[in-house]
């Protein structure tokens, strides 16, 4: 693992940019609401003045969202939301939402596996456990619902903004809101000529290319173009085979085309493609071992000896090891004005094929071999008609939707013979039958051998799944100063799933075993050695329904309703208070064969305050709430599933609660200086819950930090070679983990003499930017982790109870690089 140091001129040009930051009233990251606002006004010379620009600060919450499926300023909206600009994207040079999320506090995407990553805001997540249920935080691209997770984290394309929604968006986004929703926008085609173009080339062998062309065709015409690849030559080198993993190989292209068939009608498509192939995620091992591949490591594991993941080399030999994913989405919306509102109908199809295979225990050892695959496919359709309007009495919008999708997947587990012997020997402590047997039979001259064969067991699951919904959301202008919010929305979700475990395949072992048969030799064996054979002819890791069809189907229904009064003190300060309603649909677990579990429902209250004070140039935001969480599904690892010593996920139910606060302060000081703080405390807690041990988890935490925030600024230097010189520094901390009763099997809270789990997490991104006033021209240096701040993730266990392997993930080292940028 390779680990360099900036050079030393650069460490005290960073060093001084941080110093600048803690001599000023505490700052935040620079969100770039500001600069998005003012557009070229940041490219005017600085006045040598101090004195408040009051235009300036209320263009603060100037930012146009859709926060409520209707466009307003940010500022007027009556939710707790943080908006990332394309302008913050770029300064960060993040390719996806999970390399900018620590920047959200509270929002937390984990992005190690992008066709399986995680989502989590305030507190509230979804263990991933298969197509058969969907994430507790929706994620929805151009009002889109992304379902499955393999198709949800995209790379960035053309974004306009990200608006992130704290709190359940049952009422205005639907089902599987329950714990907020990220809503991903982009840019629609202009009546402009205009392209650009960004080249970025970093350590680790990044090169990023990205591209844009929008093209008016006529008066009434537009197409927008963009395409983007992404490659770097990966962190760390498996020792095993000499491969680099860590690798970006992503390459994505956006078609948009714009029609206004009348002056009141409009028609927008758009098609989107991305293609991924990189290696999987390593998975380091931290039990020392030799390099004699026959050994078989320690049982059990002693933490005393483990190595520091963050120093250990990288030994994986997973045969298929692979992340693959093809994505094609295809959205349609037109849009029709008439003199008391207007209709929308949109029309989306979104397919996806992804393959993610990756080593399990975290060594080259022929003896404890376990690799694991997961194969998907899914398609989708939406459609939606959405009715709005407004008068002086209300602001209103309804409408109706239908989702149908279609979804398989394979889990598959392989691992050959040698490996169930010291399984066989750990586990049922029956010693190394198979060895045994073959050294016998070899011992007399017979030419058998039952060592060296693979063996796969997979469990096939198809989905199909329809949801109906009717919903209206209605802003009552009671006063002039006083807004009174009534919104339900009305679910049904139909869903048929099921599965089917395969017979384990091991055509090795079945051919040996059918040659001893014939040949009259398997019947002349000892009984005990005759039941070690038989014991190996069926299923080990999925033992459960082997060669069965098992379909279970389920309609489930709900109305998620909200309350939101908002009052308006002065034109600046807004003040409101919600009762809100989360729905998340019901499902099952796609390795627990016959599982269903039930929704989950979610109750939020909610106190805010929102405001800008011009004579500060400040704008200021503070949310408290309580939430109410019931019938929580979690994917957790049993050790001891169903007695036979071999570990398995399970689904485990839980009720939790918590309470918790928010702040955001934006500061522009001086025209050219601009400093924003964020942060968030959160303390959840379970109601009712128990580990796989068996323990009441109740008023335990559930894991999530109390605290997290994010701080920084950006300055300006006017008129340096012709351009703005403008240097950017953001700094995110999360707190540590809260550990509970099950956070140590399940790999979260974990302490070693060489490591720790679950301890605070810090990261300091900066850039050093010029560009012309009219942005035309730049070039930037950028640094992201600059400090090069590691951390030891978790620790997967899956084989630590039959193997005496764990293994660790770690977060990748920093990257830097320079940036060139061109546009017309």
């Amino acid at each position: 693992m390779r680990q360099r140091s900036l050079p030393r001129y650069v460490r005290h040009v960073l060093y001084s940019g941080v110093a600048m930051a803690l001599c000023t009233p505490f700052p935040s990251i620079a969100d770039a609401a500001a600069q998005q606002a003012t557009g070229d006004a940041a490219a005017k010379p600085a006045s040598s003045s101090t004195t408040p620009d009051t235009a300036k600060a209320k263009q603060l919450g100037n930012i146009v969202v859709t926060a409520q499926t209707r466009s307003q300023e940010m500022q007027q909206v009556p939710i707790p939301l943080q908006i990332i600009t394309a302008q913050q994207i770029q300064t960060l040079a993040a390719t996806d939402l999970s390399k900018i999320a620590i920047f959200v506090p509270g929002l937390g995407v984990d992005g190690s596996q992008p066709t399986q990553p995680s989502y989590e805001l305030r507190g509230i997540s979804t263990s991933n456990f298969g197509v058969g249920t969907e994430s507790a935080v929706g994620v929805y691209i151009d009002g889109v619902y992304a379902a499955r997770s393999g198709g949800a984290l995209l790379a960035f394309n053309d974004i306009q903004r990200i608006e992130v929604l704290k709190g359940p968006q049952g009422t205005l986004f639907g089902r599987n809101a329950a714990g907020g929703a990220i809503s991903i926008i982009t840019n629609e085609p202009s009546d402009k000529l205009e392209g650009k173009a960004v080249v970025r080339i970093g350590n680790e062998g990044e090169r990023y290319v990205s591209g844009l062309l929008n093209l008016p065709i006529n008066n009434d015409m537009a197409l927008r173009v963009s395409v983007l690849d992404n490659q770097s030559d990966g962190w760390i080198k498996n020792q095993a085979n000499g491969q680099q993993y860590g690798k970006n190989d992503d390459w994505g292209t956006r078609i948009a085309y714009r029609w206004n068939i009348t002056p009141d009608t409009r028609v927008m498509l758009s098609w989107d493609h991305e293609r991924l192939d990189q290696p999987p995620r390593p998975q380091i091992g931290i039990v020392p071992l030799s390099n004699d591949v026959y050994q078989r490591p320690p049982f059990p594991a002693d933490p005393s000896t483990f190595l520091n993941p963050l120093h250990a080399p990288l030994y994986n030999d997973a045969i298929n090891a692979s992340e693959t994913r093809t994505f094609n989405g295809a959205n349609l919306v037109v849009d029709h004005s008439f003199s008391w509102g207007s209709l929308t109908s949109t029309t989306a199809w979104r397919g996806f094929d992804t393959y993610n295979d990756m080593d399990n225990d975290g060594t080259n050892h022929v003896v404890s071999y376990l690799d694991t695959a997961n194969i998907e496919h899914n398609n989708s359709w939406y459609q939606e008609f959405k009715l709005a309007g407004n008068n002086d009495l209300m602001d209103w919008v309804s409408g109706v939707s239908f989702y149908s999708e279609q979804a398989r997947q394979a889990s598959q587990v392989n691992t050959n013979t040698d490996s169930l012997d010291t399984l066989a020997q750990n586990v049922m402590g029956v010693g190394l039958p198979l060895t045994e047997i073959t050294q016998s039979l070899q011992a007399m001259g017979l030419p058998f051998s039952f060592l060296g064969d693979s063996w796969r067991e997979q469990i096939n699951n198809n989905g199909r799944f329809k949801a109906y919904a009717a919903f209206g959301d209605v802003i009552w202008h009671v006063t002039d100063k006083f807004d009174l919010t009534t919104g339900l929305r009305y679910t049904q979700d139909q869903k048929s799933f099921t599965w089917y475990n395969i017979p384990r395949q091991a055509p090795g072992y079945d051919q040996t075993l059918a040659a001893l048969q014939a040949s009259g030799i398997y019947a002349m064996l000892p009984p005990a050695a005759q039941g070690a054979l038989a014991a190996f002819t069926t299923n080990v890791v999925f033992p459960t329904a082997v060669g069965q069809f098992v379909q279970a189907d389920n309609t489930w229904h709900d109305f998620s309703p909200r309350v939101v009064g908002s009052y308006k003190f002065t034109p600046d300060v807004m003040g409101y208070a919600s009762v809100t309603k989360g729905y998340k649909a019901g499902g099952y677990n796609s390795l627990e064969i016959g599982s269903a579990y039930q929704p989950e429902k979610v109750w939020n209250y909610e106190i805010g305050l929102k405001t800008v004070v011009p004579d500060y140039n400040l704008l200021f935001n503070a949310s408290a709430y309580y939430y109410r969480y019931s019938n929580l599904q979690s994917n957790v690892l049993n050790p001891n599933y169903s007695g036979s010593g071999v570990p398995f996920y399970m689904v485990s139910t839980s009720d939790q609660h918590a309470h918790g606060l928010e702040l955001e302060a934006q500061w522009i000081p001086i025209d050219s200086l601009r400093l924003n703080f964020t942060s968030a405390y959160i303390n959840a807690t379970y109601v009712h819950g128990t580990s796989t041990s068996g323990v009441d988890l109740s008023g335990q935490p559930t894991g999530e930090p109390y605290f997290s925030m994010t701080t920084g600024f950006d300055y300006t230097w006017h008129g340096v070679l012709r351009g703005d010189l403008e240097l950017n520094m953001q700094y995110a901390y999360r707190g540590a983990t809260r550990c509970n009763a099950d956070s140590g099997i399940q790999g979260a809270c974990f302490s070693t003499p060489a490591f720790t789990i679950g301890q605070s997490n810090e990261r300091t991104d900066a850039r050093l930017d010029w560009h012309t006033p009219d942005r035309r021209w730049g070039v930037g240096l950028y640094g992201n982790n600059i400090f090069n701040k590691r951390y030891v993730l978790g620790v997967g266990n899956e084989t630590t109870s039959v193997f005496g392997t764990p293994y660790a993930t770690v977060t990748p080292p920093r990257t830097f690089g320079i940036e060139f940028r061109a546009a017309f």
